[in-house]
């Protein structure tokens, strides 16, 4: 008892003390209002009102409950007087309000809006009449224009409103009408969660429910007034433009929203319906071009979507107007209210209600009614009213037939704004829509029957939304619609979707900006989905049905496409352009073309930046394809419109495959959809027939009428063949479940069935697809102007390059992707059916294609094949299959005049897989059909095959040259091992005497297929090292070289065999093992052994031939040739070479680059074999630079073999010729050749220093008179050992090296050649 009398005493004191500080405060406002002069009005809004304000914010709702009148009294009189003082409206004659006008300031205004609103926020209100009362004056304020009253003080008037709204809750009658309505609004969205929904007690002092006032007729002029100006204060906001508040757009429509909550009736609210959804309508329809100011407001663009729903949702919803649309109510959406009890209360609701309400607040209301902004004309059409009565009931009877025209009103309004806001740049206003639409379908289900259709095609263009939030709202609402008990309806409404966006989407493809057609592929991508396999079925049942699907999709990917649409779409510039920016590194690789983006920001009413960025930013958050994935948009189609457009068209192609997979009842439709597509293959490939048949060039089959149109359907027919059947792949439905990544229930629609009979059914109709891909036909239409029977008529040979190539070269290319999917799809199975056998020659085949775009595909399909087959690289892959693939060549190499492309093919698999050391021995084969071709007679009849086949045979060399430096070691290694066995001879057993045999007679038997290949490299080249053709001479040159460095490595490799078998035949005898001494025996070497010196026997004829063309490119690769053979096979052997026929070499040292010299004509022509057309230009054509490298080359061969001991000899007896050539080019003034002279001196003097000095020495002593003393004291005068010269030509190093031109004795390089050498080679120490 004690403790709650010391309650009540708390109690007490707290609402004394509160009591006595709002008197405080009070009292300050009142003198405020007494004494309304400057300095009391800024004392106040400096310190009484803030003061007051924050006792407010401070205090407890129950604290201040028993003061609210106490507290509002002076708060109205100033509220009163604020706006008194800034009307031009004449109220004097209103009651209640101040017969002298009291000037109140901005800051005093505005600080008592502000304390009314937290007032209004703590306290509820007591009567009916209190409420009114605030209304009206409230009312007065919301008039005011923004020419008389601040932002700040109007904004503060909404909040006011918004507050004195939120804070009426629903009394404790339980029978009352307010408890049928929600009283906060349906989609908030969060943006009320504030101090404002805080729960008061029920009921008001009087006993009247304050909700059930507002939905009687008595408030709805009261109702109609505010519902009107809150519009009018938006509208007013956006209309002023950049000078509007936004803030102040954003509470009127806030505001509007909890107004409309509050009155929650069908009944109430159904009379202004059409105005409301007009002006909301308005609000929506301007934000498709505005995009700034208030009315460009993201926030009060969704506040309008939201309000302009739930007002709907309360007015047409369908258990309100269950009666006028004779169904059941509550009976689809699950509801938790009882049938019965709606019906009860929905009877009540229409009874009429007493009057209750005095008739001051009647009289109060009427003045208001006037300031409705509808026309008579409006009310006559939605209400059952008269307009000549006195009194005017703002109330309609909502008949099937008002429902019926108001519907179709509203639906107008729906399909002129919902679709574009899809699209809207905001992620808010998208979330808005989204939650909008949710709503619409959840309450107004039926009475929005005509705009079901378009509210599934918005949600289903939001379920593709770059935010998450969007679209998995979208998704889930989706889920839940095609799960409920309304699925039949929702199936149905899909179907129409479909079939109507289906016929719809060529036009849109072809004739509409790109985000128009991604948004509509998206919105028949979503339905298909939700709908499952079925649909598609179904529609496909029909073969005229499924010929017109087909044909459909044709004429979206089909290349005709890229020359649809507009001009305006066709001349347009690019969208970076158009925002001042080149284009990105991203769009310049793609090639694609940037016609697609108009800013028709007039016509289409929304920015196509906007728009294309929208669009875009879903595919930027995913991560960048690799350029091995497939499938890849055709090429054609970067002309038609971006990946953007591309993927949603990819995938309902897709989801065709695999709803014909994964429904049972589609059995025999996969197989009829391929062979309508593979109809137009085919019909390529007979005409393809039929022009070979005709012997037609292809010249005049192209200029034939359709021959172009063939390709590009059939380029069109593939690619959407491999689109169809990934759709089976297991990587399809990934993307599908990550695309569609809230919908598990639906994903397992689309899963593929694991029916073993399902898979062979599939590669049955992938192995027809790939026959007619692998059609030589096909393969063999030119793809460059490189064909023969093409070059015979190059008169529109232009017009065949734009067009008859490039279709050519796509077709190839949505092949080549074709093999790939196929095997993404099939996997293990791509392989055991042999396809990979079938196509990996192709594929190969295609790396060698002129065109970049087919060798890019083949290089990616054959990454995909290696890494689907297990394989870590495309060589693995190649070598595991090598003998399919060398089968096909040598098959091909004897019939060249039909297979021109074998030599490429051969050189590019060869480079390109790098296992050409792992595959040699098949390549014995394949080298003696090259080595004919390369013969006179196989080059004169393929002239133009004769640079592919030396590529062949380089890559071959190459190998063999890799193999080769692997023999020597392998065998000595190998020898070491034998003799560590044979020094324990006794203890091995016979086994390992046959196993050693076995593993020599391997080892003999590859080294002479190395020996044997690189020996046929060589010999095909030898006579090409005379060719006046640079390129051919240079690929024979590297060949020689690789080919005798290996013909070297496997006669050393010999050596070791041979020193093996002499040690294994006397352990044997040793051990009486006389039968495997036989075996051993029986494998004796032949002459094959000795392979370099005879094959370096007929090169070096044609290298001087070489030397003799002076084609300086070739001459200079040719010494450095020399310069690494010459020590392979041993000085001694060129030794007499050199004297007979180095003259052709020391003629390139003769005449300085800068001075020209006359020859004869026998020695500018060399001889030339008859077939050939022309010779190499004289010398004096070459440029000096081109000369000087020569003779830098002829140095630097010369100072190599003469450092190398095993080459030195080979200069023995023209040393004299080459040291005084050296000496001259030395001592002369050419700079550019100093450093090589230099390094060539010093070469020689590794041979005969002695002769070095004295070259140079004679030339010194006597350029310097002086008598200069001798290297040493005990030697004679230099003269007295090398008499002066009479005259230049008596020089010792003219009289060894010959006479030379231009060659000049210069002091400074003499001097710098002497004093170089003789510093580093002192003859006398």
């Amino acid at each position: 008892m004690d403790k709650l009398t010391q309650e009540e005493v708390e109690t007490d004191q707290l609402k004394s003390s509160t009591f006595q500080r709002l008197k405080s405060h009070s009292l300050h406002l009142l003198d405020l209002l007494q004494n309304p002069h400057i300095h009391n009005q800024k004392h106040s809004s400096v310190t009484v009102i803030p003061q007051l304000l924050r006792f407010l914010q401070t205090s407890s709702p129950s604290a201040l409950q028993p003061f609210f009148d106490y507290a509002l009294f002076p708060l109205l009189l100033l509220l009163d007087a604020a706006v008194q003082c800034r009307s031009t409206l004449k109220i004097d004659s209103q009651p209640g309000v101040l017969k002298t006008p009291v000037e109140v300031s901005d800051g005093v205004a505005e600080g008592v809006v502000k304390c009314l609103e937290e007032l209004l926020r703590k306290c509820r209100l007591n009567s009916v009449d209190q409420m009114v009362v605030l209304l009206k004056k409230l009312t007065y304020g919301a008039m005011l224009s923004p020419s008389e009253a601040s932002e700040e003080f109007r904004e503060g008037i909404l909040l006011c409103v918004k507050a004195l709204l939120l804070s009426l809750y629903s009394c404790s009658d339980m029978s009352c009408v307010c408890k049928q309505i929600p009283g906060m609004p349906a989609l908030s969205g969060g943006d009320n969660n504030d101090r404002l929904n805080k729960t008061f007690a029920s009921g008001s002092e009087s006993g009247e429910c304050v909700l059930a006032f507002l939905q009687s007729q008595f408030a709805s002029a009261a109702i109609g007034h505010w519902l009107s100006l809150l519009l009018k204060t938006a509208d007013t906001e956006a209309a002023r433009g950049q000078q509007g508040s936004a803030r102040l757009r954003i509470e009127a429509f806030k505001t509007l929203r909890v107004l409309v909550a509050k009155v929650g009736s069908a009944d109430a609210l159904a009379f202004f319906l059409p105005g409301i959804a007009s002006q909301l309508a308005k609000v929506l329809h301007s934000a498709k071009i505005v995009i700034s100011g208030p009315a460009g407001n993201v926030d009060s663009i969704d506040q309008a979507i939201r309000g302009f729903t739930e007002f709907l949702m309360i007015v047409l919803q369908d258990d309100a107007n269950a009666s006028a649309l004779d169904i059941e109510s509550s009976s689809d959406f699950d509801s938790n209210e009882c049938n019965s009890t709606l019906s009860l209360l929905e009877e009540l609701r229409h009874l009429q209600v007493k009057n209750c309400v005095n008739t001051k607040a009647t009289e109060d209301t009427g003045v208001e009614s006037e300031k409705i902004s509808y026309s008579q004309t409006q009310l006559q059409e939605t209400g059952n009213t008269d307009p000549d009565k006195e009194n005017l009931s703002l109330h309609v009877n909502r008949t099937k037939d008002w429902m019926q025209r108001t519907s179709e009103h509203v639906n107008k309004l729906l399909d002129a704004t919902f679709p574009h806001i899809c699209i809207h740049p905001s992620q808010k206003v998208r979330k808005g829509l989204v939650d909008a639409i949710k709503g619409l379908l959840s309450e107004c289900f039926y009475t929005l029957g005509e705009s079901r259709l378009m509210l599934l095609e918005c949600l289903c263009a939001l379920v593709f939304d770059v935010s998450n939030d969007v679209s998995s709202t979208a998704q889930d609402f989706l889920e839940y619609l095609f799960s409920q008990n309304l699925k039949h309806v929702i199936k149905q409404n899909a179907t129409e979707i479909f079939i109507r966006h289906l016929e719809k989407l060529p036009r849109v493809v072809l004739g509409h900006e790109e985000s128009y057609a991604v948004l509509h592929a998206q919105k028949l991508l979503t339905i298909i989905f939700y709908s499952g396999p079925r649909l598609i079925v179904a529609h496909l049942q029909s073969p005229v049905e499924a010929s017109r699907f087909l044909d459909l999709f044709a004429a979206c990917l089909s290349h005709n496409s890229v020359f649809s649409g507009s001009l305006r779409k066709l001349t347009s510039t690019d969208r970076s352009s158009a925002l001042g920016y080149l284009p990105s590194i991203a769009e310049l690789k793609s090639g694609a073309n940037f016609f697609n983006y108009s800013p028709s920001l007039i016509s289409s009413g929304l920015s196509e930046l906007l728009k294309c960025r929208l669009i875009e930013e879903k595919s930027i958050e995913k991560p960048v394809k690799t350029a091995y994935e497939l499938p890849r948009m055709p090429p054609w189609f970067s002309y038609v419109g971006s990946l953007k457009l591309y993927q949603p068209l990819a995938w309902i192609l897709r989801f065709v495959g695999l709803s014909l997979v994964a429904d049972n009842i589609s059995e025999g439709l996969m197989l009829h959809v391929i062979e309508t597509l593979l109809g137009y293959f085919r019909k390529l490939v007979s005409e393809l027939r039929l022009r070979e048949y005709n012997e037609e060039s292809w010249q005049s089959w192209y200029d034939r009428h359709g021959s172009g149109q063939l390709l590009r359907q059939a380029s069109t027919a593939v690619c959407m063949l491999n689109e169809i059947i990934f759709g089976v792949s297991e990587q399809a439905s990934n993307d599908f479940a990550s695309i569609f990544h809230n919908c598990a229930f639906h994903t397992s629609f689309w899963n593929m069935p694991k029916d073993k009979g399902v898979r062979s059914y599939l590669v049955e109709c992938i192995g027809g697809i790939l026959h007619e891909y692998l059609s030589a036909e096909v393969w063999n239409v030119p793809i460059d102007c490189g064909t023969a029977d093409l070059l015979h008529n190059a008169v529109v040979e232009e017009d065949i390059s734009l067009y008859f190539f490039q279709d050519a070269a796509m077709l190839r290319e949505v092949i080549i992707d074709g093999v790939g999917i196929f095997n993404l799809c099939l996997g293990r199975d791509f392989v055991s059916s042999g396809f990979l056998h079938s196509s990996l020659y192709l594929l190969l085949e295609n790396l060698s294609s002129s065109n970049y775009r087919v060798r890019n595909s083949a290089d990616s399909v054959l990454h995909i094949l290696s890494t689907t087959s297990g394989f870590p690289t495309v060589g693995q892959l190649v070598l595991e299959n090598a003998d399919y693939v060398v089968d096909s060549i040598c098959r091909q190499l004897r019939h060249l005049d039909l297979n021109h492309h074998v030599p490429n093919v051969l050189a590019s698999m060869l480079s390109y897989i790098g296992v050409a050391h792992k595959i040699l021995p098949l390549l014995e084969e394949p080298m003696r059909s090259v080595s004919m071709e390369l013969e006179i007679l196989g080059r004169h009849q393929h002239p133009d095959l004769t640079i592919p086949f030396l590529k062949a045979v380089e890559e071959i060399v190459k190998a063999s040259k890799r193999e080769a430096f692997l023999l020597p070691a392998q065998t000595e290694l190998f020898a070491r091992d034998v003799r560590s066995i044979i020094s324990d001879s006794s203890e091995t057993k016979q086994d390992q005497w046959e196993d050693i045999l076995f593993k020599l007679n391997d080892s003999r038997r590859y080294r002479r297929t190395v020996g044997s290949i690189a020996g046929s490299c060589v010999t095909a080249a030898i006579p090409l090292l005379a060719s006046i053709k640079q390129e051919i001479c240079l690929a024979a040159l590297d060949i020689i070289e690789s080919g005798t460095l290996a013909i070297a490595k496997v006669e050393a490799a010999y050596k070791h065999e041979r020193a093996i078998k002499e040690a294994t035949e006397e352990a044997l005898e040793s051990l009486s093992l006389y039968q495997l001494k036989d075996t051993l025996e029986a494998n004796e070497e032949g002459a094959d052994e000795n392979r370099l010196l005879p094959a370096m026997n007929k090169i070096w004829p044609f290298l001087v031939t070489c030397i003799q063309n002076r084609n300086p490119v070739a001459v200079r690769r040719c010494l450095s040739v020399i310069s690494s053979v010459v020590p392979v096979c041993g000085g001694d052997f060129f030794t007499r070479r050199f004297l007979s026929d180095g003259a052709h070499f020391w003629k390139l040292l003769i005449t300085s680059p800068f001075h020209k010299k006359s020859f004869s004509k026998d020695e500018r022509i060399p001889l030339q074999l008859p077939y050939r057309s022309s010779s190499m230009s004289s010398e004096d054509s070459l440029a000096e630079t081109s000369h000087l490298k020569v003779q830098i080359a002829v140095l630097n061969m010369i100072a190599d073999l003469c450092r190398n001991k095993s080459s030195s000899s080979a200069l023995e007896l023209v040393l004299k010729k080459v040291s005084g050539l050296v000496v001259g080019i030395a001592c002369s003034g050419v700079v550019g050749l100093r450093d090589a002279s230099l390094n060539a001196l010093h070469g020689i003097a590794s041979i005969d220093p002695d002769l070095v000095w004295l070259l140079l020495a004679d030339i010194y002593y006597t350029k310097y008179k002086e008598n200069l003393p001798p290297p040493r004291p005990e030697l004679p005068q230099i003269s007295q050992i090398l008499p002066p010269p009479m005259s230049p030509k008596e020089y010792l190093y003219v009289q060894y090296g010959g006479q030379s031109y231009g060659f000049d004795i210069d002091l400074a390089s003499l001097d710098i050649a002497f004093t170089r050498f003789d510093s580093q080679h002192q003859m006398y120490s």
